[in-house]
């Protein structure tokens, strides 16, 4: 959230304690949320990685954004009465759980931490519009490269790069439901990105070889991440570099 706003040592001991008070492990596959259900807690992600996916009936799922350390899984629960999607664990996951009435609290207390949190909403509704462009208007390799190149940025943004390189251990499969295509085309298109030298996949390591090469071809505009704030502030507007 201080990519949005610097926070003040209490806002910052107020946070640490909203998060260390409860705390919760999710294996891979397993439901954070599930779509359908109420709780009356709220969830952020601490560790691993976890994804917003929806179920058709026919078994067929649709990945819309992959969650990272300091995500708000379902900050809208304590206002909605039941999830409209569900929230899994991808690699094993560590969340925070902070009871709604603290949600409520917590916004009603501090601006700052309430305007943070609004961002955090406003971005995740930036990277759905951007899924909703990849599936209208891009084609397999443009959507695979704007996802990674996004991915690339995110992470750096929570320091959890090492140079352009991050864990990213998604299956095909998860590629697959992540972009709208097969297993079979997202495997050829994963060929063709390194093939062409622009990233190298070893282990779930996702290393960027060239990411001025790799926002070309993904047409990268990070706009819709809304990180304009974050570069007015050091240290925080220094992650991302160059990259957007």
């Amino acid at each position: 959230m201080e990519q949005f706003t610097a926070f003040s040592d209490m806002e910052r001991r107020r946070l640490d304690e909203l998060i260390r008070a409860r705390q919760d492990q999710h294996a891979p596959r397993d439901d954070i949320i599930a779509d359908g259900a109420h709780s009356g807690l709220c969830h952020v992600v601490l560790s691993g990685l976890a994804c917003r996916y929806k179920l058709l009936p026919d078994g067929g799922r649709q990945i819309m954004a992959f969650l990272i350390p300091g995500d708000l899984c379902d900050a809208e629960i304590f206002i909605l009465k039941v999830m409209d999607h569900g929230v899994a664990a991808i690699t094993p996951t560590t969340t925070a759980l902070i009871p709604a009435d603290d949600m409520r609290a917590l916004l009603r207390e501090t601006s700052s931490l309430g305007e943070a949190l609004w961002w955090g909403t406003m971005t995740d509704l930036g990277v759905l519009r951007e899924r909703i462009v990849d599936e209208g208007r891009r084609n397999a390799y443009v959507r695979i490269a704007h996802l990674y190149y996004e991915m690339l940025v995110r992470y750096r943004m929570v320091e959890l790069t090492d140079g352009d390189s991050f864990e990213f251990p998604i299956t095909q499969t998860d590629l697959a439901d992540a972009t709208g295509l097969t297993p079979v085309h997202a495997n050829r298109t994963l060929r063709k990105l390194r093939a062409d030298g622009l990233i190298e996949l070893s282990g779930g390591l996702l290393t960027v070889l060239d990411p001025a090469r790799l926002k070309q071809a993904a047409q990268f505009n990070g706009e819709y991440l809304h990180l304009d704030r974050a570069h007015d502030r050091a240290p925080v507007g220094q992650r991302a570099g160059d990259l957007v």
